[in-house]
């Protein structure tokens, strides 16, 4: 039988190759310690998921101390992490998965007790719509937005130095990155402000920075991805004619793109008279140029074949492989009646998921995680944003 077109190796323009289009996505495990140093348990929940994807993406790791977005978040903010991340990237490399290692700052989507009595941070001081409670941040100097550039650029040393094959800047998820794109969240006059242009001076600017410490510092292939959230459900906010014209200016300046999307199915939640996926709107823009990641509800290998049929060069997977950490390899040895479609409570021990995440599994990601103590019907993100996406606060 002949082998599945996603199972086959794939090339990176910049020489990487991986040995299959499967990318686990990244996921919060909330497991970190309370500094931001990885945990026992973090590393036996990626070493029994590691293997069978082309690579691995962690959960989101700030660069920043003012960058905390949640209590139990990786942290790539210092040196002293160094040893911690080195065997993260150690764990995730097994049978030649290859180790991307997510890095952020949260902004505004945090709040003074997670940072310890410090204010939040963004563009502008302006609150989240969402949730309700949103601290109102305060407005970073022209000073501190330089040091936050800076730090993206000792987070992406600090990856090569641990032994990662690469980094993604989350721009998504109305994060840091995202806020001072968004004219919802960035309302400044200054340089950093204002027009288009001017708000995407920052994601550019920290674009540049990590691209020349890998230029300086990698000795091998390494790549800078890129994640982004089509569209902002505020307005003003983001609009799809925006995500894709940053997609155009940033496609010859990072290794990929990757969407935040609950369901690869999606279409644009603010024109409903858009009927194309989200997925085919974005690979018009990359096809040939970059590869794109698809991203969203994806448990078969019929999905996964759909995704790229739309557009995608690759495929993330997530609940999926909480649910199987075997997914790539019963798949490739057509052991499917084997595949776990429905996660049982009892079981969360022995797929190695710490005790942390399982309990924000069981409250925050109840519906769509398909526990089979769950009478519903599972959550459709196909016409809605997801908890992932940034539209809940995290716990």
């Amino acid at each position: 039988m002949a082998k599945k077109a996603f199972l086959l190796p794939f090339k990176f323009n910049n020489g990487l190759e991986i040995k299959n289009h499967i990318v686990m996505s990244p996921m919060t495990t909330m497991t970190s310690f309370y500094n931001g140093m990885i945990t026992t348990d973090e590393l036996n929940y990626y070493a029994a998921r590691a293997g069978g994807p082309g690579m691995m993406l962690t959960g989101v790791a700030n660069v920043s101390d003012s960058g905390k977005g949640f209590e139990g978040e990786l942290s790539v903010a210092h040196d002293e992490m160094l040893p911690g991340l080195t065997k993260l990237a150690k764990a995730i490399r097994k049978n030649d998965t290859k180790a991307i290692l997510q890095i952020f700052h949260a902004g505004r989507k945090s709040n003074s007790s997670i940072l310890r009595g410090e204010k939040p941070v963004s563009a502008s001081a302006i609150s989240a719509n969402y949730p309700a409670n949103s601290e109102t941040p305060r407005a970073l100097k022209n000073s501190e937005i330089l040091q936050i550039i800076s730090d993206f650029g000792e987070a992406t040393k600090r990856a090569i130095k641990a032994g990662f094959d690469g980094i993604e800047l989350h721009g998504a998820n109305t994060y840091l990155l995202q806020q001072f794109y968004s004219e919802n969240s960035n309302q400044r006059i200054d340089e950093w402000g204002g027009s288009r242009e001017n708000r995407l001076k920052f994601p550019l600017a920290v674009i540049e920075t990590a691209n020349e410490v890998v230029k300086k510092y990698a000795n091998r292939p390494f790549l800078v991805g890129y994640r982004i959230s089509p569209e902002e459900i505020e307005t003003p906010g983001i609009s799809l004619e925006d995500s894709l014209y940053l997609v155009d200016k940033i496609k010859d300046k990072v290794d990929y793109l990757h969407l935040s999307i609950g369901s690869y199915k999606r279409t644009s939640l603010n024109d409903p008279s858009n009927k194309k996926t989200l997925i085919s709107q974005f690979a018009q823009h990359t096809h040939g140029i970059i590869p794109l990641i698809g991203i969203g509800s994806v448990e078969t290998p019929e999905d996964v074949t759909a995704a790229m049929a739309d557009g995608a060069d690759l495929v993330a997977i997530g609940r999926e492989f909480i649910r199987e950490p075997q997914w790539v390899q019963k798949v490739a040895n057509n052991d499917l009646s084997s595949i776990r479609t429905q996660i049982s409570p009892s079981d969360m021990d022995e797929l190695a998921i710490p005790p942390v995440m399982q309990t924000y599994l069981r409250e925050s990601f109840y519906s769509v995680m398909h526990f089979t103590d769950d009478p519903e019907l599972s959550t459709d993100y196909q016409n809605s944003l997801a908890p992932m996406e940034g539209f809940e606060k995290k716990l």
